[in-house]
C-alpha cells in the first residue's frame, strides 16, 4: 500500500531532501509540496494525504496554525520538523498540543550521527505516523470486555477504587513513575495536571525526547500543574510533590547516599537505544524501592519499559498501562499488557481521575 505524503516547508531544498529520502522506499509517494502553512491547509483538503510533514516556522501561516486548521477541518496524521533549539522546542510542543502526532529535527545529523540510519528513522517515523490515520477518523473505541474482565477493571470503577485496595491494605505510595514516548507530551500534560499540589510522594517522569526539549517540556508542565515539575539534575533528592523529568540524551537512575535517595544522571552509552530509557529508570527504581511504587506506562512506540516493569513487579510494584483507544501509539503500553505485567489498563481520562486523589 502506498503512503501518500504532503510536504509543507518554506525551503525548496528541505522539501526536495524530504521527498528524496522518503521516495527511496517505494512505499512512499510525495503527492504535493506547499511552501507555507496556508498552502498546506489548502492542499491537505484537496489531496487528502496519508501523512503530512510540517515545518514550524513559515511565512503567511506558521506550522502551528496550519496544524490547528487541518485537525479542525480535515484531520490527518502530521509529523513536525523542528529546529533543535529552545524556541523550536516550545513551538513543537505547541504543535503537538494542537494535534500533531510526532516530531523530528530538521537536520539529519540531529536525528542520528549516521546519515543512513537517520534516513531510515525518518521513513520509519513517517510510516508510524501515517498508520494513525484510521484512529484519527474513527470514533474512540473502548477496551474489550474480555480484557477488562481479565484485568479486573470492570468491577472497580475509577471513582470507587481506593488506594488501599491498589496496594493490598496499604494506602501509601513511596514513588510514582510515569513513562511515555510518542504522544507522551500531551498525555503527560493531561494526567499530571490533575495531581493535587499536596501530593505526598515524589514523582519521576521519563519521556523520550531530545536534550534541548526536556527543559522546555518540564517548564511547560510546571506552568500547567499544581505540583512542582522540573528537569532532573544529578544529585537531586526525591521530594514529595515534586516531579523530576529525565533530561534528553541522559539516563536517569536512583542512588542512595547517607540514607537519602538521589538522582544519578549519566550520558547515553553505546548500544543504548533510548535516552532517557524507561527500562533503565525502572530497573534502578526496582533496585532502590521495595513495593509501594506505582509505575504508569503511557502512549509510545516500541517496548521500552517492559523489562524494567517486570523487575518492578517482582519487587511488589503496581504497573498501569494506558489503553489502546486513548493512546496515540499503542506500542509501549501494549507490550506491558501483552507481557502480562499490567495490573490495570486504563484510559487517559481514568488515569487522570485516579491522579486527582493522590494526596
Amino acid at each position: 500500500m502506498t503512503i501518500r505524503v504532503l510536504i509543507v516547508d518554506d525551503s525548496s531544498f528541505i522539501c526536495k531532501r524530504i521527498r528524496d529520502i522518503l521516495e527511496e522506499d517505494q512505499e512512499f509517494k510525495v503527492v504535493g509540496m506547499a511552501h507555507n502553512g496556508r498552502e498546506g491547509v489548502e492542499l491537505a483538503a484537496i489531496l487528502k494525504p496519508d501523512v503530512i510533514t510540517m515545518d514550524v516556522e513559515m511565512p503567511v501561516m506558521d506550522g502551528i496554525s496550519a496544524v490547528k486548521q487541518i485537525m479542525a477541518t480535515q484531520p490527518c496524521p502530521i509529523l513536525m520538523f523542528s529546529a533543535m533549539t529552545q524556541v523550536g522546542a516550545q513551538a513543537t510542543l505547541d504543535a503537538l498540543s494542537a494535534g500533531a502526532i510526532d516530531f523530528l529535527p530538521k537536520q539529519l545529523e540531529d536525528i542520528d550521527a549516521n546519515r543512513e540510519t537517520a534516513r531510515y528513522l525518518l521513513r520509519f517515523r513517517a510510516r508510524m505516523v501515517a498508520a494513525q490515520a484510521t484512529r484519527l477518523s474513527a470514533k474512540p473505541a473502548t477496551i474489550s470486555a474480555v480484557e477488562r474482565q481479565r484485568l479486573d477493571v470492570d468491577k472497580q470503577k475509577p471513582d470507587t477504587i481506593s488506594w488501599s485496595k491498589v496496594f493490598a491494605s496499604h494506602d501509601k505510595i513511596d514513588l510514582l513513575v510515569v513513562a511515555a514516548s510518542t504522544g507522551g507530551p500531551v498525555a503527560m500534560q493531561q494526567v499530571l495536571s490533575h495531581i493535587p499540589g499536596d501530593c505526598p510522594m515524589p514523582i519521576l517522569l521519563v519521556q523520550h525526547m531530545p536534550p534541548n526539549f526536556t527543559k522546555s517540556f518540564a517548564d511547560r508542565l510546571n506552568a500547567l500543574c499544581n505540583i512542582n515539575v522540573r528537569e532532573a539534575q544529578d544529585g537531586d533528592t526525591l521530594q514529595p510533590g515534586t516531579a523530576l523529568l529525565g533530561p534528553g540524551a541522559m539516563q536517569m537512575q536512583i542512588k542512595q547516599l547517607a540514607g537519602t535517595r538521589q538522582i544519578a544522571l549519566r550520558p547515553k552509552q553505546v548500544g543504548e537505544i533510548y535516552s532517557p530509557s524507561v527500562d533503565i529508570t525502572f530497573n534502578s527504581v526496582a533496585d532502590n524501592f521495595s513495593g509501594h511504587v506505582l509505575a504508569v506506562v503511557l502512549t509510545g512506540m516500541g517496548a521500552d519499559g517492559t523489562e524494567g516493569a517486570r523487575k518492578l513487579r517482582q519487587r511488589g510494584a503496581q504497573i498501569w498501562a494506558q489503553d489502546e483507544a486513548s493512546s496515540t501509539i499503542y506500542g509501549m503500553p501494549k507490550a506491558i499488557a501483552e507481557a502480562g505485567l499490567a495490573d490495570r489498563v486504563y484510559s487517559l481520562d481514568e488515569i487522570a481521575n485516579h491522579f486527582k486523589r493522590l494526596h
